[in-house]
C-alpha cells in the first residue's frame, strides 16, 4: 500500500504570494510529481523528462482553485487510475500540447493573469504559442522558487526517504556477501537491480565498479572483479518517486594497508562533516571545510560537490553542496552527503535539525569498510 504523501503546501503558498504568482504550469518531473504524487513509469516517465515532448504533460495548479491536468491521451489512462484530478485532453503527435494548454488557460480565466511556468521546461516556441493565446499575461520563472518549496520536507516526505533508504541498505547487505572473484561488474550490478525490484523499488539507476576501473560512471562492463578489489557504488533507487540514495563501498577479501588507510581517512572526514551539518550552515563553508580537512591527510579534494538535496523524480537537487555557495541549511532539509575520494565513496541520507543532523540511512554501518568473505 502507498504512503499519503503531502507536499509542503505551507510553504509553497506564501511563496505563490511574495510572488504575485495567480497560477504555476509545471511539467517538469520534480514538480509535477511533487504536488500530484504521479510517478509516470518508462516510457510515460521520458515526456516529463524531455522539455521538447510533444506528448507534454503540464499540471495547472492556480493560487485559488482546483489544480487539473493537460496531457496526451496516451497518459489518460494511468493517470485516471491514480488521480482525482480534472483532465484536459489532446491528440498525442496530432494536436499540439501548448496550443491545447493555452486554450484551456483562457477558458480558467487567466488570460490577464501572472503566470509561474518553468523556463527550462519550455522552449521559446512553445512560449510563443502561450503567448499568442494569453497576450495580457504576465509570465515569471518558478524555478527556483520551486526549489525553494521542496528543499524542505515534510513529515510524510521524510518518512518516505526513511523507508527506501532502508530498503536499499537492505539490499546492498543481500548483494555484497554474494561477490566472488571472476564477477564482472555486469553480474554484480544486476544482482543488486534484482534484489532492488523485489524489495518494492519502482526503478533504479546507478553505478557500481572496481577501483581498477579506471573511468566511473562509464557503465557496468565486463571488468572481473579479484580478490582485494575495492567495490565502489552510487545507487539510486525510486520508491512512489521518492530516492533511497546510498553509495556503499565493500573489499573482496582482507584489504591491502593503503586501501584500508584510505578508506579511513575519507571516513573520518565524512564523520566530521555529518557534525557540522546543522540550520543555519552556510553550504559553501561546509565546502570549504571538507577540502581542507582531505588535504590535512594529504588527500586532493576534486569533486564539484560534496553531497545535494533529494526530492521526488530527481536524486539530485538544490541545494546542490558546491564551493562559494551562499544557501543556508535549513531545518527539515534532507541530504545526500558524499565527500568522496576517487574509488572510496561513503554517501548517506540525513535530515537537517537544528542542533545538527540526523541518520536516515542507518541500517549499513561504514564505521568500518564492509569485507567480503570470499
Amino acid at each position: 500500500m502507498n504512503a499519503k504523501i503531502e507536499p509542503n503546501i505551507a510553504r509553497l503558498e506564501p511563496a505563490l504570494d511574495a510572488a504575485g504568482i495567480d497560477v504555476l504550469l509545471l511539467r517538469s518531473g520534480e514538480n509535477f510529481t511533487y504536488l500530484t504524487q504521479i510517478v509516470y513509469p518508462g516510457t510515460l516517465a521520458r515526456h516529463l523528462d524531455l522539455a521538447g515532448s510533444r506528448r507534454a504533460v503540464v499540471l495547472v495548479w492556480p493560487r485559488r482553485g482546483k489544480p487539473e491536468i493537460v496531457l496526451n491521451d496516451f497518459a489518460a489512462g494511468l493517470t485516471r487510475l491514480r488521480s482525482t484530478l480534472p483532465l484536459t485532453l489532446y491528440e498525442g503527435y496530432r494536436d499540439d500540447p501548448y496550443e491545447a494548454l493555452g486554450k484551456r488557460l483562457v477558458e480558467l480565466g487567466f488570460g490577464g493573469a501572472t503566470i509561474g511556468f518553468e523556463a527550462g521546461y519550455v522552449g521559446d516556441s512553445d512560449a510563443a504559442t502561450l503567448r499568442k493565446h494569453l497576450p495580457k499575461a504576465r509570465w515569471q520563472d518558478v524555478t527556483a522558487l520551486m526549489d525553494r518549496v521542496r528543499w524542505v520536507k515534510t513529515p510524510s516526505e521524510i518518512a518516505l526517504l526513511k523507508r527506501a533508504a532502508d530498503l536499499l541498505d537492505e539490499a546492498y547487505l543481500r548483494s555484497f556477501p554474494t561477490i566472488r572473484p571472476g564477477d564482472t561488474e555486469r553480474q554484480v550490478h544486476a544482482r543488486i537491480t534484482k534484489e532492488c525490484l523485489e524489495l518494492g523499488f519502482e526503478s533504479l539507476h546507478g553505478i557500481l565498479n572496481s577501483h581498477r576501473n579506471p573511468v566511473i560512471y562509464n557503465g557496468e562492463g565486463d571488468t572481473r572483479f579479484e580478490r582485494g578489489d575495492l567495490v565502489r557504488t552510487d545507487y539510486i533507487c525510486y520508491l512512489q518517486g521518492y530516492p533511497g540514495h546510498q553509495s556503499r563501498n565493500a573489499v573482496l577479501g582482507p584489504p591491502a594497508a593503503e586501501i584500508r588507510d584510505t578508506y579511513r581517512k575519507v571516513r573520518d572526514v565524512y564523520g566530521l562533516l555529518m557534525e557540522r551539518v546543522k540550520s543555519g550552515v552556510v553550504v559553501g563553508a561546509l565546502y570549504d571545510f571538507v577540502r581542507a580537512e582531505f588535504a590535512r591527510r594529504g588527500l586532493t579534494y576534486q569533486s564539484l560537490l560534496i553531497g545535494h538535496s533529494v526530492g521526488a523524480w530527481f536524486h539530485q537537487q538544490e541545494p546542490i553542496l558546491r564551493r562559494g555557495s551562499t544557501i543556508e541549511l535549513e531545518a527539515g532539509m534532507v541530504l545526500a552527503l558524499e565527500p568522496y575520494y576517487e574509488s572510496y565513496h561513503i554517501q548517506d541520507m540525513v535530515v537537517v535539525e537544528d542542533g545538527g543532523c540526523r541518520l536516515l540511512s542507518d541500517r549499513f554501518d561504514t564505521r568500518e569498510l564492509f569485507v567480503i568473505d570470499t
